[in-house]
């Protein structure tokens, strides 16, 4: 199953290990990691210039204009679905 993280982007849900709100960015410790991965090309903005969530995956740092609360809603619908088949 795969998670649409907004302007055509998926990831496979298995690859997701967390989803934050945007505003989590502002602490010392997510703001010094997110730099790091600019830093390592290991992000990707989907989110057009207007990130509300970021997406930690084991490969990359998505940037979405979709909000954490969304996101996570959609991911534990894919999950459920699974569940029901």
């Amino acid at each position: 199953m795969v998670l649409h993280l907004g302007a055509d982007v998926v990831v496979p849900l298995k690859e997701v290990i967390a989803i934050f709100d945007i505003k989590d960015a502002n602490s010392p410790v997510n703001r010094s990691f997110l730099q790091t991965m600019r830093e390592e090309d290991m992000t990707f903005d989907v989110s057009e210039g207007n990130p509300k969530s970021f997406v930690l995956t084991d490969k990359k740092v998505y940037l979405s204009a979709i909000s954490s609360l969304t996101l996570k809603k959609r991911a534990e619908n894919v999950y459920y679905m699974t569940d029901l088949q």
